[in-house]
């Protein structure tokens, strides 16, 4: 019986002895649960949850290989799959190398992946031109049942028996190869290692140079690279050194052939657009076990390469290495401990890997900026702060205070030598900006959860002022535009006259709300922040913008041309004030258009990666004035779940996130609860294909997490909108503070039929509001919530409603509506990769 068991059935049995005895000996068993749960807490191992595997096919492109929290080295077998963005992906693909460098989660075209390695077991004929060099051509499949992946560590084992493993320090990838005795004809084995001047999606720019040293083996270079989703270049180095066995000979290859008699390649771009390959090659003699091989990576030179190699990885010791990773990764992932208590291990696999997620990215680029040298942090692979805002960096604030602190103080410091906050940020460029500078609701969101720790604010409130009333030339990768039209219209208007800068003259509809929070969240900053009442009231009458493109009367109907009963969406304006017109549901998963262009494009529609359905629910600062708008609260809840279940959102992308909790707002909390459970396991499991969509950087890991432990959060607000946890508690420990908080469930029921609240109590105070506050974490408080079957009348009065700038009208204040049995959920079961564990309730083997 576990730990978690015992703590659980002692609590248990306090709860069943209410005579005066046990009145008299509650203090001595409060000493033995406290003594207990600590117990728990010290040995519960987060890590043996931890499936890193999640997501790598089906679209989530998530990064599985080795790296250490917010690390820069991210080893992993890539492979020739066009979902490659992860580097590896488990659908069937080659391998074609062992690369340094990656993002995780990703959209667009696959990023980074530098400087990969490959082995051979010999060389046809032992002659080092019967090796294949290009990518494409090299290429071997490995086995299934071979590949091995946790926290700090990856490996596999190729079809030509050898067996590739990794491990990371910051800087610095550590690689061990374990080659057979002979190759498939029987020849004894004379291995070969190559370094390839390349990256995932081939985009070496100009030269990229190669020095071999002959005596050492060393291998040291560069190479210019194109970022996936910005403009600009990069230039990044490497270092590589070997030891474990004698070295026959090296050189360098390029195309198809090598040679040892030539030590260094200066290597072009071939005429057709296409970098030719080429790198270094190692042949060694017959190891007497593995050869492990030390690739340390820099953006500033070889010599900072080599200096991180050699300081990080002194002596080639792959365990303490390991060792040391996991060590990090299990300090990470020790704020939240979790009863496991009747809970399917798939659950407790879908909630720590997502937490794990949320450390791949943004990187600690500290110490390796080109562009400026600074004595503040600098943090990159901001891919992108229009995903990252919604629940990674929120989700930070609460288990990672000093890492986010770190965050804010890098973007402040972008902002004083770039000119203006990112909202992507890529290997030191500029990414493409897909809204609004949700940059701003990141400071808002950190500064009113008290993350003050070495940032002026000061600063701060300038870069996020500078965001709404100075236009860039260079609008399409930072800041706003269209600001002449934000100013005096009062919107965006579709096919703006902007002459002051350059993007992507669409998305006015899904710009226009973006902007609006945008100003609403510097209107709390400034209100916080104290002395700035002009620009309070400034942007928060700015903030109701949205308004300005609603339309009442404006209907939506189906493909078929049946309406779907609703009035009142947005539309496109002219900068005449006449009116657009786009149909509500363009650019949904029912479009009938499948091919549609719904991201950045001059001649695509007026909504980003969303139909106008998804973004009439985008005001999160003001829910009573869009309630009243649609209709009032009945109606509003009845749009909610004709948008959920008529497939007209993508949980996949992040705008709809928050539409699983807006059910809080129409005084129905019970509803966002059984929404949450809709969507996991059904669409968020840990299969392979456990997310729906693209992880950007750990979004979806940090929404899936917010969801079960039952606090999601309104970013840009002091505001955490509370369903019960998927676990009987829940403890998470404020790295701010060191303070524990516990939200706990009474009638915790693990087939989850009981997921309405019933009563709670704060402290054991009853408390009665929907939602609660940060200061729920710093100053480790205790929610205790009673669950039942059905909805109850529990945070539906008005005063228990969110906090919204207008006043909530038309809710009857007694009970908002009747309530009725809840019908079963639906699950949708996915046939799963062989490497999968079957990860369904109800459905996998006990």
């Amino acid at each position: 019986m576990s730990s978690s068991r015992k703590s659980s059935q002692l609590i248990q049995i306090v709860h069943v002895q209410p005579s005066f005895m046990a009145f008299k000996r509650a203090p001595f068993i409060l000493t033995v649960i406290v003594a207990a749960l600590t117990a728990h807490a010290q040995t519960f191992d987060a890590l043996r949850y931890v499936n890193q595997l999640i997501g790598t096919r089906g679209g989530g492109n998530v990064f599985p290989g080795s790296t250490i929290p917010f690390g820069i080295a991210k080893a992993v077998a890539d492979t020739d799959s066009e979902a490659r963005q992860g580097g590896f992906t488990t659908d069937g693909a080659n391998i074609t190398g062992f690369s340094q460098l990656h993002d995780s989660g990703t959209g667009s075209t696959p990023s980074l992946g530098l400087f990969p390695l490959f082995p051979f077991v010999r060389c046809d004929g032992d002659d080092i031109n019967g090796c294949t060099f290009p990518k494409r051509e090299r290429i071997v499949q490995f086995r299934n049942e071979s590949l091995q992946a946790s926290p700090g560590f990856f490996g596999l084992t190729l079809d030509n028996d050898i067996r590739v493993e990794m491990t990371s320090a910051r800087r610095t990838n550590l690689f061990r190869f374990t080659f057979p005795a002979s190759d498939e004809s029987g020849a004894p084995a004379r291995p070969v290692i190559i370094l390839d001047l390349s990256d995932l999606s081939d985009s070496r720019q100009d030269n990229g140079t190669i020095v071999v040293d002959a005596e050492s083996g060393r291998m040291t270079g560069n190479a210019r690279f194109l970022p996936s989703f910005a403009q600009g270049t990069y230039t990044a180095y490497f270092c590589a050194d070997y030891q474990g066995a004698a070295i026959r000979d090296n050189g360098i290859y390029a195309n198809s052939r090598a040679s040892a008699d030539v030590k260094n390649l200066t290597i072009s771009r071939s005429i057709n657009g296409f970098p030719l390959p080429g790198g270094g090659f190692s042949r060694f003699e017959e190891p007497a076990e593995s050869i492990l091989g030390r690739v340390g990576v820099s953006f500033i030179s070889e010599a900072q390469a080599c200096s991180n190699a050699e300081s990080e990885i002194p002596d080639f010791d792959f365990q303490s290495i390991q060792s040391d990773a996991v060590d990090q990764w299990r300090q990470k992932l020790s704020p939240i401990v979790v009863s496991e208590n009747g809970v399917d291990r798939n659950f407790l696999t879908t909630f720590y890997s997502g937490f794990y997620r949320t450390f791949i990215s943004p990187q600690d680029y500290t110490g390796e900026n080109p562009l400026w040298q600074s004595a503040e942090p600098y943090f990159d692979s901001f891919y992108c702060i229009w995903d990252l805002y919604r629940s990674q960096l929120p989700f930070l604030t609460v288990v990672d205070t000093p890492q986010l602190t770190r965050i804010i103080r890098s973007l402040i410091e972008t902002y004083r030598n770039v000119g203006w906050l990112p909202d992507c940020r890529l290997t030191f460029n500029k990414g493409y900006t897909q809204g609004g500078s949700n940059a701003d609701v990141v400071l808002t969101d950190a500064f009113l959860k008290g993350v003050s720790d070495g940032i002026n604010w000061q600063d701060g409130y300038a870069a996020v002022v500078k965001d709404a009333e100075v236009e860039p030339f260079d609008w399409c990768c930072q800041g706003r535009g269209g600001l002449d039209s934000w100013k005096s219209l009062g919107y965006i208007p579709v096919e703006d006259f902007d002459f002051k800068g350059f993007g992507t003259l669409t998305r006015s509809i899904s710009r226009t709300l973006e902007y609006s929070y945008n100003d609403f969240t510097i209107s709390e900053l400034a209100s916080k922040l104290g002395g700035l009442e002009p620009d309070v009231e400034k942007y928060r009458e700015r903030s109701s913008n949205w308004q300005n493109l609603f339309v009442p009367n404006q209907t939506s109907s189906l493909s078929n041309g049946s309406n779907t009963g609703f009035t009142g969406f947005l539309q496109p304006r002219y900068q005449n004030g006449t009116w657009g017109s786009q149909d509500p549901l363009i650019c949904a998963p029912i479009d009938p258009v499948s091919d549609r262009q719904c991201s950045l494009s001059n001649t695509g529609p007026e909504t980003y990666e969303s139909s106008i359905w998804e973004y009439n629910f985008y005001v999160p600062h003001d829910q009573a004035a869009l309630i009243t708008a649609l209709g009032g609260p009945v109606e509003f809840v009845r749009r909610l779940d004709y948008y959920h279940d008529n497939g007209i959102t993508f949980i996949g992308n992040q705008p709809s996130y928050l539409t699983l909790f807006q059910y809080h707002y129409a005084g129905r909390p019970g509803l966002s609860a059984k929404r949450s459970h809709f969507y996991i396991p059904s669409r968020f499991n840990s299969s392979i294909e456990g997310l729906p969509g693209n992880d950007d950087s750990g979004t979806m890991g940090a929404f899936v997490a917010f969801n079960m432990m039952g606090l999601f959060p309104s970013p840009g607000q002091d505001v955490y909108l509370i369903i019960p946890p998927y676990f009987e508690r829940v403890d998470i420990t404020s790295p701010a503070t060191n303070r524990t908080a516990t939200v706990r469930n009474i009638n915790y029921d693990p087939s989850y039929e009981a997921i309405f609240i019933q009563s709670a109590t704060l402290n054991g105070e009853p408390y009665t509001k929907s939602w609660i506050d940060h200061s729920f974490f710093l100053e480790g408080k205790e929610l205790v919530l009673t669950l039942g079957t059905t909805e109850s009348a529990w945070g539906t009065r008005v005063e228990d409603l969110p906090p919204s700038l207008s006043e909530y009208q038309g809710y009857n204040t007694t009970r908002l509506t009747p309530r009725k049995p809840v019908e079963p959920m639906k699950r949708t079961v996915h046939a799963h990769h062989p490497l999968a564990m079957q990860y369904w309730p109800g459905d996998a083997e006990s």
